[in-house]
């Protein structure tokens, strides 16, 4: 049994960034990761063409920006160096390979109970031992992108090619010549799908619902007019950039919603598609759009809702992450989130729980939501402790 003021479940940017916070306060804490390094997400978990897609002044944690001399839009590599600068500077120290099994509350002595399972090897022989830890605080920080989700879509278990997550995606060299279908159309699907056919595959992507394409410059212009005019300004601001882009896309089976960009990413967390070259591929006949959902799959046959049918040899599921915070909090979890694993609370109240229980990185709104809730956890902390 140890004991700590604070426990943080996640060695991410959520976590590193809870951790610099609370070490300005003194405030005694664990960082608890799972994997054996920090960020794994980016590190291990992030196909290879992966870069940043907001402006460095919305990509950087509390207390330290991105010098000047760092370029707009950060490549992984160098987000990752400014990680590895960050958790140098700041001195923090994750407990890696801590699998967090269990969290709960003692409401008598007004402390929870983190319970975590770790593998460790004496005389050649692997076992594993169980932690106790004894705190006042814990910070959800595992973030939303946990584990892989992929739709229970019948037939899947017949397919007879391969199937993996966009998490286990890394890059289209082995995919070459083959059929390949990207299932979602967020901006990981979308690159998948152009990464995907600039190796040689025979790409297909499914894009069932509206969704607005723009650039991430046209993205940075929009968050800089935020800070000045309201969202239904930005919103028709960015849309005429776009038609004067991209034109109408309709015939290549891309809709456009009627709402906004900058709303849609507010009130259901629907980022807009920053395009990377993919548009340029659709229009070129280079990656095939299928405006429609699957209604089975049988053998490498994918039969779709649009009564139009083709086999496959792999498909990759684009297709989100679910938070797993759920699974170790019991039913503790309604104390900060529902019954998806999400903020019950709105925004910007959403990191705060009840009984000393707080979660980050969780508003959907990326690095620059992580900042802030890392910031606004700490000093209610540091307030309730003084």
């Amino acid at each position: 049994m140890e004991e700590t003021t604070v426990v943080i479940v996640g060695g991410g940017p959520s976590g590193l960034a809870i951790s610099a916070c609370l070490k300005q306060h003194s405030i005694t804490h664990i960082i608890l990761e799972k994997e054996d390094c920090n960020a794994s997400l980016w590190r291990k978990h992030a196909y290879d063409r992966v870069n940043l897609h907001l402006a460095k002044e919305f990509c950087q944690l509390p207390l330290m920006p991105h010098p000047p001399s760092a370029p707009t839009f950060l490549s992984k590599s160098c987000f990752l160096d400014y990680i590895d600068e960050y958790v140098e500077h700041f001195e923090i120290s994750p407990r890696y390979c801590r699998t967090v099994e269990s969290a709960e509350y003692d409401e008598g002595e007004k402390m929870w109970k983190v319970e975590a399972k770790r593998t460790v090897k004496e005389d050649n022989v692997e076992k594993e031992v169980v932690e106790v830890y004894r705190a006042k605080y814990v910070v959800i920080a595992t973030g939303e992108n946990s584990e892989g989700y992929i739709p229970n879509v019948t037939g899947l278990d017949t397919f007879n090619g391969q199937i993996l997550h966009s998490k286990h995606y890394k890059c289209g060299s082995k995919f070459a010549s083959k059929e390949v279908l990207v299932v979602g159309c967020g901006n990981s699907g979308m690159e998948i799908a152009y990464d995907l056919q600039t190796y040689g595959a025979k790409t297909s992507i499914l894009i069932r619902n509206p969704v607005h394409v723009v650039t991430k410059e046209m993205i940075h212009y929009g968050m800089r007019m935020l800070k000045y005019l309201p969202q239904k300004v930005a919103d028709v601001g960015i849309t005429l950039l776009a038609d004067f882009k991209f034109g109408d896309l309709s015939e290549f089976g891309i809709r456009r919603p009627n709402k906004g960009p900058f709303y849609l990413k507010e009130a259901a967390g629907r980022a807009p598609i920053l395009d990377v070259g993919t548009i340029d591929k659709i229009r070129e006949g280079k990656i095939k759009v299928i405006p429609s959902h699957i209604m089975r799959i049988e053998n490498k046959k994918v039969i779709f809702g649009n009564n139009t049918e083709k086999e496959f040899d792999a498909i990759v599921f684009a297709t989100g992450y679910r938070s797993v915070a759920n699974k170790w909090l019991k039913g503790n979890y309604k104390y900060v989130l529902n019954e998806d694993g999400m903020p019950k609370n709105e925004f910007p109240k959403h990191w705060k729980g009840d009984n000393g229980l707080y979660c980050a990185g969780l508003a959907r709104r990326g690095l620059f939501g992580v900042k802030f809730d890392a910031e606004a956890i700490a000093d209610d902390i540091n307030r309730n402790l003084h």
